[in-house]
């Protein structure tokens, strides 16, 4: 069942009531079963950064929605949590640069980071909004 939707049209109590949070999990677990496949010679090094970098999306969230009655401390998280959304379009870009994504799959991946960016930034639009409910 698709929760997302019963969440649309009420306030989030908990992180994961957040549909952009869900997606960045969904799209972080998507990515390291995608660089699961990756030459062991990446193992250090583009595998752990794009691994790091699409989870930290999720954990910024998280971070942000507990410090969410602090309007500047919860927008300063929701750039970090953008900042890693875009370094992580970097290294799946590096990934398909180096052969080891084919590019539609790249694509799809730059979608979902590009929805996962837009929810981020309605969110700091509207920071304040979130520090009402905390």
């Amino acid at each position: 069942m698709d929760h997302s939707r019963e969440k649309r049209g009420r306030l989030a109590h908990r992180v994961d009531d957040l549909e952009v949070y869900s997606r960045a999990r969904k799209l972080a677990f998507e990515l390291f079963v995608a660089s699961q496949s990756w030459p062991r010679e990446e193992k250090y090094s583009l595998v752990d950064q794009v691994r790091r970098s699409s989870r930290s999306v999720g954990a910024q969230l998280a971070e942000a929605w507990g410090k969410r009655r602090y309007v500047r401390s919860f927008t300063a998280k929701l750039v970090d949590a953008r900042a890693e959304q875009l370094e992580t379009v970097h290294w799946i870009e590096t990934a398909r640069d180096c052969s080891y994504l084919p590019a539609n799959r790249c694509e799809g991946f730059r979608e979902q980071l590009e929805i996962i960016g837009k929810q981020i930034d309605a969110m700091i639009a509207k920071a304040r909004d979130f520090s009402r409910t905390a």
